[in-house]
């Protein structure tokens, strides 16, 4: 009687499939398997099929396969459209209001006291911790002792970010001339005056943005201009302006010419004010005058 097949049996059982050439009979190759071998064989192709679809589908061919995709990306780029202009709106903001409080310092106004500053932005806006009383103009006194926006007043004896400036090659913003009246801030003087020839060009000492070019009654043609790290510089009694607020200039750019107007001036020259972080320093000191 024969032995009962059981289906283990039938998945172990060893089968020879051989190949010979249909002309002569000659034996190719042999292949040796079972069924369970052969059963896992297909399940290992189906699986690495199954997993290159699902790949192809939600990564490298989602474009053209998913329909949701077109949508889901639409999405997200309008995301990120409206965070960008939600933070290019306030950054423009902030600038406009620190524009218009330098403007409303040079005018003798009251400023702008809505500027709103995120922790990355570099705009610190701080309380006044000194006032200056000069009493040559009103445009000097609102200048020296009011807040800028993003300038941290500070005593002008205690400074601590004078030093900063050693580090920075400013320009001198003549060619010739000859210092007539030195920086003394005790008798209110927060600059030097410089005789030249009338009309002789002046230079910008650094790169910056103008944030004043206009006309004063003691300071005449006015032109002022913010540079990197804190750093105003202030030219007065100028004959002629070539530059408006908001233009860029060039370190030695030339943006006004000497002159002699204002009522505080006795003859053509240039009285330069250099002003960091608040505080008035001395141009000689860092400009080659």
């Amino acid at each position: 009687m024969a032995a009962r097949k059981t289906f283990s049996n039938w998945l172990t059982n060893k089968y020879l499939l051989i190949i010979r050439n249909e002309e002569n009979f000659a034996e190719k190759t042999t292949f040796s398997f079972n069924y369970a071998r052969l059963f896992l064989l297909l399940a290992g192709v189906g699986v690495l099929v199954l997993s290159s679809a699902i790949y192809l589908v939600t990564v490298a061919l989602e474009q053209w396969l998913d329909p949701r995709h077109a949508q889901m990306e639409a999405n997200r780029q309008v995301l990120e459209l409206s965070m960008m202009i939600d933070s290019l709106e306030q950054e423009v903001s902030n600038k406009d209001i620190y524009i218009e409080n330098i403007r409303r310092i040079i005018a003798g106004e009251e400023l702008a006291q809505n500027l709103e500053v995120s922790p990355e932005s570099d705009l610190q806006p701080t309380e006044l911790t000194e006032s200056i009383q000069p009493v040559d103009s009103q445009f000097r006194a609102e200048f020296e002792g009011s807040e800028l926006a993003e300038i941290t007043a500070l005593p002008i004896a205690v400074s601590s970010n004078v030093y900063e400036l050693r580090d920075v090659y400013l320009f001198s913003p003549l060619f010739d001339g000859i210092i007539t009246d030195e920086f003394n801030p005790k008798k209110d003087h927060y600059g030097v005056d410089i005789v030249a020839q009338e009309n002789e060009p002046v230079r910008s000492v650094a790169d910056g943005v103008v944030i004043m070019s206009s006309w004063t009654l003691d300071g005449g043609y006015i032109i002022a201009i913010q540079h990197p790290g804190n750093l105003i510089s202030v030219y007065k009694h100028n004959s002629e302006l070539f530059k408006n607020v908001g233009n860029f200039v060039a370190a030695g750019e030339v943006v006004a010419t000497i002159g002699n107007t204002g009522e505080l001036t006795s003859g053509p020259h240039l009285h330069l004010e250099l002003w960091h972080n608040g505080n008035p320093v001395n141009p000689q000191e860092y400009i080659a005058l």
